[in-house]
């Protein structure tokens, strides 16, 4: 078993195990039933106002951690905090204080031809586990909905991010202390892997856990897991623009979806184009040039764009082209004969993440929506808004892009379980 072991101005002072660590989670947890909501929503402030006195603590934690990794990674940017990041940070966490309770709505209610009263009502998970990558932002985004929805957590990040994760969980619970509050309702694992295959099966002690990274992350985790998962992260994502697209709209809808931040879930991995619309295509890529994209376009797509594009980004497609979430500077280009064979390339690629079109004909639209099996399926707007603060969720522990429990950003409301409650006055069965 794992052990990790902590010090004090140089001298050892305890030696904890994970399984300690998790104990002490789940003990704290059952104290988040007795906090007024008031109280959690003082508790978020204040961590707000905290992250904004501290940024030049966090720059300097993460600065550490960006020296460890070469900035032409893909993941430097997701692990990269900026002063105007964390103030985007500090206000989901006020706009998270400021939304409704998630727990005690009564989500059916009925009374039963024998007098029981019934109903289902919203309750904490528990104890929530997130393992992530190179994202620090995810461990105050993932601190602020579970305590906000009644949950403790036990944060999971990696070697990438850990000096990050600890100087922004030294924060959170300098801010607990300070409300008397259990500091163990948020804990940060060893960044070790043998730490993950404990969180993995840690049956009793966490409720629910939730990977957020690559698509090699979370199929480890849904492959070697016994605590039920929820799968968030991996976005393969797709733009058809239609025989009746707004080529003004496209061009801006595909450059937002694609350069907004490479390497978030969200950002755009494939553009389809319909074959009528192939002498548009320079005019709809040519917004992309600016940030240097390269782009892998099939057989028809590549003679639209030679002498339109510059010729060192432009690159024939090869079947590895499709399916994969670059997270960097480039993107697929496919020809379709139409929406059907959109909806087929879609229905083979797709990670179910987030799917757009760009047309003008509304039955086309409709039909879209109606037929693609994504969390989140968008017509004239880029894929770049799915995102909890987007959807006005205050923020978003992840979006999930599997079909049992939650489905699409996953806000307070998605992190609650159910009970049923069901008062009678001495009624017995007697069938």
């Amino acid at each position: 078993m794992w052990e990790r072991i902590l010090f004090l101005q140089g001298f050892k002072l305890i030696v904890m195990s994970i399984t300690d660590i998790l104990l002490q989670v789940r003990q704290a947890s059952r104290s988040l039933p007795l906090l007024e909501e008031e109280r959690i929503n003082e508790v978020l402030r204040a961590v707000s106002e905290t992250i904004l006195e501290r940024t030049d603590v966090l720059l300097e934690a993460n600065a550490e951690d960006l020296r460890r990794m070469n900035p032409s990674d893909p993941k430097y940017d997701r692990l990269k905090l900026t002063p105007e990041r964390l103030r985007g940070i500090a206000s989901d966490m006020m706009n998270v204080a400021s939304l409704p309770s998630p727990l005690g709505r009564i989500l059916e209610e009925t009374v039963r031809p024998n007098g029981l009263r019934l109903k289902k009502v919203s309750v904490p998970f528990g104890v929530i586990g997130i393992i992530y990558e190179a994202r620090p932002n995810v461990s105050f985004d993932v601190f602020s909905l579970c305590f906000k929805s009644g949950s403790a957590c036990v944060l999971k990040g990696g070697h990438d991010a850990d000096c990050s994760n600890r100087a922004i969980v030294s924060l959170i619970h300098e801010v607990l202390q300070r409300f008397n509050l259990d500091a163990h309702l948020v804990e940060l694992l060893p960044a070790e892997r043998e730490a993950t295959a404990e969180l993995l099966h840690a049956e009793g002690l966490v409720d629910l856990i939730i990977p957020r990274g690559s698509k090699g992350l979370i199929d480890y985790v849904r492959r070697e897991a016994t605590v039920p998962v929820i799968e968030t992260g991996a976005g393969v994502c797709h733009t058809y623009f239609d025989v009746s697209g707004d080529l003004k709209k496209g061009a801006a809808i595909v450059n937002n979806a694609k350069t907004r931040r490479v390497s978030v879930c969200n950002a755009l991995d494939c553009l389809l184009v319909h074959r009528e619309r192939l002498a548009d295509l320079p005019e709809l890529c040519a917004p992309l040039q600016a940030s240097q994209v390269i782009l892998y376009a099939d057989g028809p797509a590549c003679q639209a764009l030679e002498g339109h594009y510059p010729a060192a980004l432009l690159c024939p497609a090869s079947p590895e082209s499709y399916g994969t979430e670059y997270m960097d500077y480039k993107m697929a280009v496919r020809t379709v004969s139409g929406i059907e064979e959109a909806l087929a390339h879609i229905d083979a690629y797709s990670s179910k993440h987030s799917e757009c079109i760009v047309t003008e004909d509304k039955d086309t639209a409709a039909y879209f929506q109606r037929m693609v099996d994504a969390a989140c399926v968008y017509v004239n707007a880029p894929t770049s808004f799915t995102d909890g603060a987007q959807f006005g969720l205050g923020a978003e522990i992840g979006i999930s892009t599997q079909k049992l429990h939650a489905r699409g950003p996953m806000g307070l409301r998605e992190i609650t379980t159910y009970k049923w409650l069901i008062e009678g006055d001495g009624q017995i069965r007697d069938n």
